[in-house]
């Protein structure tokens, strides 16, 4: 699995900063004198859990050297609204610049961290464990996953070339599931996972006798979810998905799934509100 490198951090933020200011910081640079220097704080508006704290430093000093960036909070750590994160001290200017994107990454991030907080709280004492799934921000996954992991998730399989999972479309390609999953399961690397989505109770015996390690049970209902559970009976682990939200995952915990995807921890989350607010200039 891919994890939240230097290179990779070092690539999204110089593209980032790119994609702002192709041609430099026009307001900046005919409003602000260019010796000018300022210090700044990244200032919670809200309660929340910290994800992204080197990205946001990587994205001034990847712009300036010069710039320095203290970071208060570790990634995962819980604040409360008020609180001072982070500190950056150097050419205004330079700061001016890598604000916005240095916000956006910080923002998006960290209320990734907070909702997937939320999800894993819920399920508390059940066993059950939170994941995400591949519906990211395309160009964004290691950011995204990482946050995932900040806010006490795990991550479900990186990219395609992960592991085999068998889904619906692929199911209905395939004539014999049972022969296709039994010739898979034949012709894989002990190491290669292998997962099929089921989106009916008739289909766990066929899948089971191929003898697949997870079975995800999609979009059933609590009665069918604790009911899959018993027919698996531990011989594969068993992952809920389907429109799970903050309202139904203690329920859909409750009946024994060993994981539960939660697409909404991604591909719709709202970002944290977080400001840079400058406290020195000179």
């Amino acid at each position: 699995m891919s994890t939240l490198d230097h290179r990779t951090i070092a690539r999204l933020v110089d593209l980032a900063l790119e994609e702002d200011a192709p041609f430099g910081d026009l307001t900046s640079e005919t409003l602000v004198p260019a010796g000018a220097r300022a210090v700044a704080d990244l200032v919670a508006r809200e309660e929340g859990v910290l994800a992204g704290g080197e990205v946001f430093a990587a994205t001034f000093t990847r712009l300036d050297p010069s710039v320095i960036v203290e970071v208060h909070a570790a990634d995962g750590d819980r604040f409360e609204a008020g609180a001072v994160l982070a500190r950056v001290d150097g050419p205004a200017r330079s700061l001016l610049r890598a604000e916005r994107v240095a916000l956006n990454f910080a923002q998006r991030m960290s209320g990734i961290a907070t909702q997937t907080a939320r999800y894993v709280a819920a399920v508390t004492g059940t066993g059950a464990r939170v994941v995400d799934t591949r519906k990211t921000t395309p160009g964004l996954r290691a950011l995204e996953r990482h946050a995932v992991r900040a806010g006490g998730g795990h991550n479900h399989r990186y990219s395609l070339s992960d592991a085999v999972m068998a889904k619906d479309n692929h199911l209905a390609v395939v004539d014999d599931l049972g022969s296709a999953l039994r010739a898979a399961r034949a012709s894989l690397p002990h190491t290669v996972h292998l997962e099929v989505e089921v989106d009916r109770l008739d289909q766990l015996d066929v899948v089971l006798e191929a003898g697949v390690d997870t079975i995800m049970l999609d979009n059933f209902s609590l009665d069918d979810l604790r009911e899959g559970v018993r027919r698996i009976g531990g011989r594969a682990l068993v992952e809920a998905s389907g429109g799970i939200t903050l309202d139904t995952i203690a329920d859909v915990a409750a009946t024994g799934v060993d994981v539960i995807s939660v697409g909404a921890l991604t591909h719709s989350v709202r970002a944290l509100d977080l400001g840079l607010d400058v406290v020195v200039r000179r």
